[in-house]
């Protein structure tokens, strides 16, 4: 077969300059995956220095478009930015050597915390998982604050913030958190117009339009069709991968914007304990690679089978289905999206609203669980102020704080 034909009938003119591997974007993005703490900010500034200064793969102003892109859908930001990457090197090939090189060692790794978590009788666990419930805090609250000077940096998108989380924490239901995003994308195309951006030029795309067009179609029948085959068929493995691959469709921001949609899925659902759940979140600050990786721990921790192993692949494969649909489906007809105002406008009120939500997180279930006592607070501080005034990487806050809870706990 001949490699136009293997990227859906692509002409030759829509390659990229220098084509690679998938090995090469493999070995790439390992090291990547391997060594990106940080959130997602600091991802695409490793990303930057690895495939645009050292390899030359694409210019300065590839790479901003492609953040544009990924920027613009829901999903975690920073793994999309990795598919496009490998993509537009590689084509699907490289899109999954891509995703697999930076997802699989934290994925792993946190696989193996929920196994351990396993291990340990409830007593035992909970002299060091008391500092990884309050770590949680600090971190949750510097996304918030974070998110608020770049979401809600005027009135209107403050006001519209401050509503969806009375929203959420009145009613804390995820019907109501699909409800306040889609209203808020809707008051943002009505009411939070801005300029139109200039017209970006016309960038290879390594996939043929066909292959984009049966993603982009695919996206939705899943999104719509799994719930109804879940209530037919009604098997715990497709109830699993409905409910992930739903969360990897809603959530916009990526990041810590995750975590209400998961919690108001596992926990509510009576899947994965409460304190579980933050434990493993928690966790999550500790290891490299994207934070949507946390779905491998609950997966693995989720109470019905499938769990363990299977359970975390599972989850992990349906909350990042999305990504991959979105980013091959949208990439060669975004120089042209991107110049619609109206597409921008609903994305600046569903960013507003997903500040909201996320403060609404901090205090359920992130508060309630970790902070019952002034010593809990003033724990919770000193991360804050780790995290916040001194700079010091979360994982390395993770483990100040775990030991400080057994300490406490001790004590």
């Amino acid at each position: 077969m001949s490699s136009e034909m293997a990227q859906g009938g692509m002409p030759p003119r829509n390659r990229t300059p220098r084509g690679g591997s998938a090995l090469e974007v493999f070995r790439v993005f390992a090291r990547l995956g391997l060594l990106s703490f940080g959130g997602p900010i600091a991802h695409l500034g490793y990303f930057r220095e690895e495939v645009v200064v050292r390899r030359k793969w694409l210019d300065e102003g590839a790479y901003g478009d492609l953040i544009a892109l990924c920027q613009s859908l829901p999903g975690p930001s920073s793994s999309q930015m990795g598919i496009a990457l490998g993509l537009t090197r590689a084509g699907i090939p490289g899109a999954l050597a891509a995703w697999s090189g930076f997802t699989l060692p934290s994925a792993a790794l946190l696989t193996l915390f929920a196994y351990l978590m396993g291990a340990f009788d409830a007593a035992a666990a909970f002299v060091w998982l008391h500092g990884l419930l309050v770590v949680a805090v600090a971190v949750v609250a510097q996304a918030v604050l974070g998110m608020a000077r770049s979401s809600c940096a005027d009135k209107p998108r403050a006001t519209l913030a401050v509503l969806s989380s009375i929203a959420l924490l009145l009613w804390p239901q995820s019907v109501v958190q699909i409800a306040v995003i889609v209203f808020s994308g809707l008051i943002g195309w009505g009411f939070l117009r801005g300029e139109v951006g200039q017209p970006a030029p016309q960038r290879p795309v390594a996939v043929g339009r066909r292959i984009a067009i049966g993603c982009l179609i695919a996206f939705p029948l899943l999104l719509f069709g799994l719930p109804i085959l879940n209530g037919v068929v009604g098997e715990q493995a497709l109830s699993l991968f409905d409910s992930f691959y739903r969360v990897g469709s809603l959530v916009f921001g990526g990041g810590h914007v995750v975590l209400p949609l998961l919690q108001g899925t596992v926990v509510s659902a009576g899947w994965v304990k409460n304190e579980q759940f933050i434990a493993g979140y928690a966790a999550a600050q500790a290891v490299p690679g994207p934070l949507f990786t946390f779905s491998a721990y609950l997966g693995a921790m989720s109470a019905p089978a499938p769990h363990g192993w299977l359970g975390a692949l599972i989850a992990l494969a349906a909350i990042f289905l999305p990504s991959f649909l979105l980013v091959i489906g949208i990439l060669p007809f975004w120089s042209r999206l991107r110049l619609f105002e109206p597409f921008h406008a609903a994305l600046r009120g569903i960013n507003a609203a997903v500040v909201g939500l996320l403060a609404a997180a901090l205090y359920h279930p992130i508060w309630t669980s970790a902070i019952h006592g002034p010593f809990d607070l003033a724990l919770a501080l000193l991360d804050f102020g780790l995290l916040v005034v001194w700079k010091l990487p979360p994982w390395s806050v993770v483990v100040i704080s775990a030991a400080g809870g057994a300490l406490l706990h001790l004590l």
